[in-house]
């Protein structure tokens, strides 16, 4: 892109994050435009319903995509709207059109990023605010850590998901009463299903791990579990054995191969990580020769996100192209995606049995049988004859836990689903 004095730019989606940007962008203009070294226009807006829109902008908006895509003088076009083939759609037109694109969508990167840059050619992208709203781990990743072989990244990556596993921890509330006051507080959706699944932190974790090591997985390919399924009882062992219960996305280098995971993890409390609370993001970065890095800060929310956004904005307009993803042809050779049944770890297991002798004999059984060694194990009793069994294994496959949670539910003695949640082993 050639130098201008001023960049016009068009933003397809004026929700919370497109209507801050366009706040932000006004508000510090002076300050933008010195790091810019050039004025940043908004030449139009582009809005689903315009008659639902109460905001009042200083810059022509209408529900014409194309009046955007297809308008010669705008330089970056910026999408903030929702799903996946759609957005795909405008940004192959955008491009094809010799357009810088900019976004937010994290769903559409999760199964697009690698057609995108192929098309791009020459032509920046910037995606900085689709992982981690206002932490700028994209950049650190792709341009801070260059120097660096990455050897794991673990994130926290759901603000949703983090918020409820804190006041679980905090007061002592079931999930589903937590999850409640997080959709009356605006922290959780109506439907919350992409957030408290892993859905959310699975598109974000695939992102990082394309900078990290080059590597093309789709959300099918990862390991993805949620946290509707954890219950005070939980919380309660993590407190006492000095854990703290998160949700994390993973990615790990493991010789010639990355296994990457989202799911429940008990954290030991001495661990940065694992300390952070409420609706606060973090993730741990560990390179060759750096070392462990930390980034901390709001994952979410209108001004956080569109600092975002407004970064790219800003390096787009003082920087010539680099390649989207960090690199045209990943250094990181040969690897290939660690296939879900050789992961290893330590796993935290809650069974609810019937109080009867010979039941603890038959688990027992059943982990011999797969090799599986026992490392804690406690039991509570409960109403109606029935106990809960909470115990903790050492390091061991994930096919063979999968394997004796099958067998275990098979017991006539076991009354509900065995409930899994993995132990980090530093």
């Amino acid at each position: 892109m050639q130098e201008k004095k001023q960049l016009n730019i068009g933003i397809i989606g004026l929700g919370v994050v497109g209507s801050s940007v366009a706040k932000i962008l006004k508000e510090n203009k002076e300050l933008i435009c010195a790091r810019a070294g050039c004025e940043i226009n908004i030449t139009k807006g582009v809005i689903k319903n315009i008659n639902k829109t109460r905001e009042i902008f200083d810059f022509p908006i209408s529900n014409e995509i194309d009046s955007i895509l297809e308008d010669p003088q705008i330089d970056i076009v910026i999408e903030l709207t929702g799903g996946v083939e759609q957005p795909f759609l405008i940004a192959q037109k955008a491009l094809k059109n010799g357009k810088a694109f900019i976004t937010a969508n994290k769903a559409m990167l999760a199964y697009h990023r690698y057609d995108l840059q192929k098309i791009a050619g020459d032509l920046p992208i910037g995606f900085e605010a689709s992982v981690a709203g206002g932490i700028p781990i994209i950049k650190a990743l792709r341009d801070g850590l260059g120097a660096n072989h990455i050897l794991n990244i673990c994130g926290i990556m759901n603000g949703t998901c983090n918020f409820i596993l804190t006041k679980m921890k905090d007061e002592g509330v079931e999930y589903q009463e937590v999850l409640q006051t997080a959709q009356k507080l605006g922290y959780a959706e109506s439907d919350p299903t992409f957030d408290v699944e892993g859905i959310d932190s699975a598109h974000k974790l695939l992102i990082l791990a394309s900078i990290a090591y080059g590597i093309d997985a789709k959300p099918e390919d990862v390991l993805i579990e949620g946290i509707t399924q954890i219950t005070q009882e939980d919380i309660s062992f993590a407190k006492e054995f000095d854990y703290n219960l998160k949700l994390v996305g993973i990615a790990k280098k493991d010789k010639d191969e990355v296994e990457l995971r989202v799911h429940p993890l008990l954290l030991p409390k001495s661990q940065m990580i694992g300390k952070v609370d409420g609706v606060m993001n973090a993730i741990s970065v560990v390179g060759d020769s750096v070392g462990e890095t930390l980034y901390y800060g709001a994952g979410a929310g209108g001004d956080a996100t569109a600092s975002a956004v407004i970064s790219d904005i800003i390096e787009i307009a003082r920087t010539k192209s680099s390649p989207m993803l960090g690199f045209k042809t990943s250094i990181e050779k040969g690897l290939k995606l660690k296939k879900i049944e050789e992961i290893c770890s330590a796993y935290y297991l809650r069974l609810e049995v019937l109080d009867k002798s010979g039941v603890l004999a038959k688990v027992a059984q059943i982990f011999a049988e797969e090799q599986i060694s026992i490392d804690t194990l406690l039991q509570r009793n409960s109403k109606q004859n029935r106990a809960t069994l909470l115990l903790c294994t050492h390091t061991t496959k994930e096919a063979k836990i999968k394997t004796a949670l099958l067998k275990i539910k098979t017991l006539e003695e076991v009354q509900s689903n065995p409930v899994m949640i993995r132990i980090h082993k530093p």
